[in-house]
């Protein structure tokens, strides 16, 4: 699933095709909202939640998406006659598409489509945690929403989208290992969440901008396939600091958008 790096640049990108603009195309592919139609409304804002993605348009109207784990958006000139992107696959499914006279912005296989008043954005992502790219972080709040069950897995805990918005497999496996703590440690022996918690942000803050990294962050400074990250994906392989094998397994779904994920630590360089 994209965490929050990759949905802040996906805002960023739509920003700038769709703010500011009067939408000439806007076609919902889901059945709730099969006949709603923006057309002839400006687009004011597009801005990133942790992993949502919210489209605030005139008329105090918001459209909420999330890319869930298979999810993307394509952005393409309005004038392409192939009425997709270059690239898009056999079986790819646009359920939305939201455009104006020079770009079309198009949703493929969306996992959440949404269509609420702004006012009531808070139904769709108010139970979120701190956002570490978002204006409302702040690193003693994310600390004390994990402290709130002391004796919970810290990465279970980190997973939790009700602590910190944005943060999934990538960036908890790396921000553990930098810090040297298992992530079955309990949230409640951790000397110092806050300094987590803001080591989770700088991670996150070093591969926000649109244009730069994609694909897995460069946690280990060494940009070169396979050394990028310490150990995120390695289960099995070797550190790359000590050389013992890379343990995964799954962490607790609970907040974490009932889904169970995997995280990645070094049983040596992290101790329980």
């Amino acid at each position: 699933m994209p965490e929050g790096d990759v949905v802040y640049r996906t805002a960023a990108a739509l920003r700038r095709a769709l703010d500011g603009r009067v939408l000439t195309r806007s076609e919902f592919r889901v059945p709730r909202y099969a006949t709603a139609d923006l057309r002839g409304r400006v687009v004011r804002e597009t801005v990133s939640r942790g992993k949502h993605l919210l489209t605030r348009v005139e008329g105090d109207l918001t459209v909420h998406t999330h890319m869930r784990m298979d999810g993307s958006w394509r952005i393409v000139p309005a004038g392409d006659g192939r009425g997709g992107p270059p690239g898009i696959r056999a079986g790819d499914t646009v359920r939305l598409v939201l455009g104006n006279d020079e770009w079309l912005a198009l949703g493929v296989r969306l996992g959440v489509v949404d269509l609420l008043p702004t006012g009531l954005e808070y139904r769709a992502v108010g139970h979120l945690g701190p956002d570490p790219l978002g204006p409302d972080w702040d690193a003693e709040e994310a600390a004390r929403r994990l402290r709130r069950a002391p004796e919970r897995p810290v990465g279970e805990a980190l997973l939790d989208q009700r602590n910190i918005a944005g943060l999934g497999t990538i960036y908890g496996s790396e921000t553990l290992f930098v810090a040297g703590v298992s992530p079955w440690r309990p949230a409640g022996a951790v000397e110092d969440l806050a300094g987590l918690a803001a080591l989770a942000r700088r991670m996150l803050e070093a591969h926000k901008e649109p244009g730069g990294r994609h694909g897995l962050p460069v946690a280990t400074g060494d940009p070169h396939p396979g050394r990028r990250v310490w150990v995120y994906g390695r289960g099995g392989r070797p550190c790359l600091r000590c050389g013992t094998p890379v343990g995964v397994a799954d962490m607790g779904a609970a907040g974490n958008e009932g889904r169970k994920r995997p995280l990645y630590w070094c049983p040596s360089c992290q101790q329980a």
